[in-house]
C-alpha cells in the first residue's frame, strides 16, 4: 500500500479561514471571465498550495498512524476535514475552470486529475465535512486497535495475521476469523453508512453520480470503459483461478475431512492461512504435491538461520534496487522509518510507504516480522519509496504519482516476483547446491499462484461491492448479504459460520475504513507480470520465465527509472508502452508465466467437479 498525506494539512487555518485562501489563488471562474492564461496561473497557484499542504499533512499523518492515542484521533478528524476542504474546493474549481475554451490537452487533463483524484469527496458544506473526518478517525482507530481472540486471549491485528497463517487448527483459525471481524468490522457499520451519505453528496456536487463513479473516472479513459477493461482482464484469467481452487479444495478436504470442507461448492474462508483468503501461500504445505511440492527451503528459515532481523532484512530489499543502478535510501529513512513495532504505544501495523516531503524524506512503515510474507512485503514498500522518488522532480504535484495508481503497487511487487532461488542465491541466502532443479517447477509455480492469482478475484471484488454500495444498489441493510455473495461469486469463499445482516465483515478489511480504492491492487496484480516478463526480456534471461532474476542488471534499472520518473505526467498508456512496448494492459503475461502450472492444475483435477 501507498500512503499519501491526507489528514493533517490545514488544522490551524480550517479554524480562521477558508481552506484555499485568497492569497493562495485567484478567485473561482465565477467572479470574471476567464481565460487559458487565467487558468494557467490559477493551476500554478494552486499547484504550490496542495505541494505544501501535502509535506504538512505527511509530517502531522505519520505521527497519527505511529502514535495512535484519543489526541491524534481527534487532531487527525479536524485536519482531515481541512485537507479535504481543500480538495473539494480546487475540485470545484476546477470543474469551473475546465469550461473555459481554448485549454490546451495537457491543462484540460490536469483539470481532470485534480477533479478525480479525492477519494473522500465531501459536501462543501463544513458541518459535514468535519463529520466525516470525525467518523473516518473512529473507524480507522476502531481498526488500529483493534483485537481477535485466539483460544480466548486477545491478540492484537498484526499477530493474527501471523498465526492465521500458520494455525492448522480449524477451531482456532474459526474463532479468530469470528472474533476479528466482530470486534473490528461489525463496531463501524453505522459509521460507515453515514460517511457513503457524506460522500456521495460531495460526489454529486463534483458532477460524479456517486464516489463509485468518480474513482472510476481516473484513469484516463471512460469510466465504463475502464470497468469493461477490467472485466476483460479477469477473463483472461480467470480459467487458471477456477483451475487452482479446484485443486486447493481437494487438498483441504483430504486434510480436514467432509465436515470441515466438502469436495465441492465454495471454501471456507478461515482455511487458506489469511484472514481475508486473499492469498494461500501460507498453507503451502497442505497443497503442495507429493516430491514436487518439496522445495528444500522456506525464506523464514533461510533468514533466521542466516541470523537475519527486520533491519537487515530491509537493507536485503535496498539492496535489490541498489543492485539496478539506484541511490541508497536516504540517511533519513533509516532515522525514521517504523520498521518494528514499538512496544510503548499502538501503531497502525498496516504495511505503508510515505515520502513525507515530497522529495526524499523517504519512510516505511511496518511491524516486521522475521518471515516470507514480511520479505516479501518489504520488497514491495520499497518499490513505492523508489517511484516517489523518481518523480520528485515533475513539475506539478499532481504528476507525483503512478501512471495510474495500479502501476504503484505493481512497480514494487514485479521485484518481489523476481525473489527467486536464483536470486536468493546472489544475495547469500541460499546455497547454489540446494537450488530446487525442474523438477520442482510445479511447486515453484503453485507456490507462487497461491499468492499471486489467488488475490485476483478479491482484487476485483472489494471495489465491485463499494461501487454497489455507494450507487445504492446495495442498502446498508445488504451490505453483509452482498459482500459474501461477491465473495462466493468471484471466489469461492464463504465464511466459517452464517453472518446475520448486523455483521459488517468488509471493514475488517484496513482498505474500507481507510477509505483506500483496491482496484488498483488488481491491476497492479496483472500489471507486475507485465512488468517482470518486459525486464527479463531486456536483461536477456533464456530460462524458464518464473526463475528469473534481473537482479544486478543496470540496463533494466536504467529503462525502469525512465518509466519511473514520467511519474503521472503523460496517459498511463505512454508509461507502460515506455518499458514494455504495450499500451494495453493485459493478463498475457501472467497466463504464460504460469502456463505450465494450469496444464498440471488441468491433469490433477480430471474427474472432480469444478467451481462451485
Amino acid at each position: 500500500m501507498i500512503t499519501r498525506a491526507s489528514l493533517l494539512a490545514l488544522a490551524l487555518a480550517t479554524l480562521a479561514q477558508p481552506a484555499f485562501a485568497a492569497d493562495a489563488a485567484p478567485t473561482g471562474p465565477a467572479s470574471s471571465p476567464a481565460t487559458p492564461a487565467t487558468v494557467d496561473a490559477w493551476l500554478a497557484k494552486a499547484d504550490k498550495a496542495y505541494f505544501d499542504q501535502t509535506v504538512i499533512a505527511g509530517r502531522n499523518e505519520w505521527i497519527a498512524e505511529t502514535y495512535i492515542t484519543d489526541d491524534t484521533e481527534s487532531l487527525a478528524a479536524d485536519t482531515n476535514a481541512a485537507m479535504s476542504a481543500l480538495q473539494v474546493e480546487l475540485a470545484t474549481q476546477a470543474a469551473g475552470y475546465a469550461k473555459v475554451p481554448g485549454l490546451s490537452p495537457e491543462v484540460q487533463r490536469k483539470l481532470v486529475m485534480i477533479r478525480t483524484g479525492i477519494t473522500s469527496p465531501v459536501p462543501a458544506d463544513p458541518a459535514l465535512g468535519a463529520e466525516f473526518a470525525r467518523l473516518q478517525a473512529r473507524i480507522q482507530g476502531l481498526y488500529g486497535k483493534g483485537k481477535g481472540t485466539l483460544k480466548g486471549q486477545p491478540i492484537n491485528g498484526s499477530d493474527i495475521e501471523a498465526a492465521m497463517g500458520t494455525s492448522r487448527n480449524p477451531d482456532e483459525t474459526r474463532e479468530m476469523w469470528i472474533s476479528w471481524h466482530d470486534a473490528v468490522g461489525k463496531p463501524m457499520k453505522a459509521d460507515y453508512v453515514r460517511m457513503v451519505e457524506i460522500a456521495n453528496q460531495g460526489a454529486r456536487e463534483l458532477g460524479f453520480a456517486d464516489v463509485g463513479a468518480q474513482w472510476r473516472s481516473n484513469y484516463d479513459m471512460d469510466p465504463d470503459a475502464f470497468a469493461t477493461l477490467t472485466d476483460k482482464i479477469w477473463g483472461e484469467v480467470k480459467p487458471l483461478y477456477l483451475q487452482l481452487h479446484c485443486y486447493t479444495r481437494a487438498k483441504l478436504n483430504a486434510k480436514y475431512g467432509d465436515a470441515v470442507q466438502g469436495k465441492s461448492g465454495p471454501i471456507r474462508g478461515d482455511l487458506l492461512g489469511n484472514m481475508w483468503g486473499q492469498s494461500w501461500g501460507n498453507i503451502y504445505d497442505v497443497v503442495a504435491p507429493a516430491g514436487a511440492g518439496d522445495l528444500g527451503y522456506d525464506i523464514g528459515d533461510l533468514l533466521t538461520a542466516k541470523g537475519y532481523d527486520p533491519v537487515k532484512m530491509v537493507k536485503a530489499g535496498e539492496g535489490f534496487y541498489s543492485s539496478l543502478g539506484f541511490a541508497p535510501l536516504p540517511a533519513t529513512f533509516w532515522e525514521r522509518a517504523q520498521i518494528t513495532k514499538p512496544r510503548d504505544r499502538e501503531v497502525v501495523c498496516h504495511a505503508s510507504a510515505w515520502d513525507i516531503d515530497n522529495k526524499s524524506d523517504l519512510r516505511i512503515k511496518m511491524c516486521t516480522k522475521v518471515n516470507s510474507d514480511d520479505f516479501v512485503t518489504i520488497h514491495h514498500e520499497l518499490g513505492h519509496n523508489y517511484y516517489q522518488r523518481a518523480y520528485s522532480n515533475q513539475p506539478s504535484r499532481w504528476y507525483m504519482e503512478g501512471a495510474n495508481d495500479g502501476f504503484h503497487e505493481a512497480i514494487g511487487d514485479t521485484m518481489a516476483l523476481s525473489i527467486t532461488p536464483e536470486y536468493l542465491v546472489q544475495i547469500g541466502l541460499l546455497d547454489r547446491a540446494k537450488v530446487p532443479g525442474p523438477d520442482k517447477d510445479t511447486g515453484l509455480l503453485l507456490r507462487q499462484a497461491l499468492n499471486q492469482v489467488a488475490f485476483l478475484p478479491f482484487g476485483l471484488l472489494v471495489d465491485r461491492w463499494r461501487w454497489s454500495v455507494f450507487s445504492g444498489k446495495v442498502k446498508p441493510e445488504g451490505y453483509e448479504a452482498a459482500w459474501n455473495d461477491l465473495r462466493r461469486q468471484y471466489q469461492g469463499i464463504v465464511p466459517p459460520v452464517e453472518r446475520g445482516a448486523d455483521a459488517f465483515d468488509p471493514g475488517a478489511k484496513f482498505h474500507v475504513p481507510a477509505v483506500v480504492p483496491y482496484t488498483r491492487y488488481f491491476l497492479a496484480g496483472v500489471l507486475k507480470f507485465q512488468f517482470y516478463e518486459a525486464a527479463c526480456k531486456q536483461a536477456g534471461w533464456t530460462g524458464p520465465l518464473h526463475r528469473c532474476s534481473f537482479y544486478g542488471n543496470k540496463a533494466v534499472g536504467q529503462k525502469l527509472d525512465a518509466m519511473l520518473s514520467m511519474g503521472a505526467s503523460k496517459p498511463w498508456p505512454d508509461a507502460l508502452e515506455a518499458f514494455t512496448g504495450s499500451r494495453q494492459i493485459s493478463g498475457a503475461s501472467l497466463v504464460r508465466y504460469f502456463a505450465p502450472l494450469q496444464k498440471w492444475l488441468e491433469t490433477q483435477n480430471k474427474g472432480r467437479t469444478c467451481g462451485w
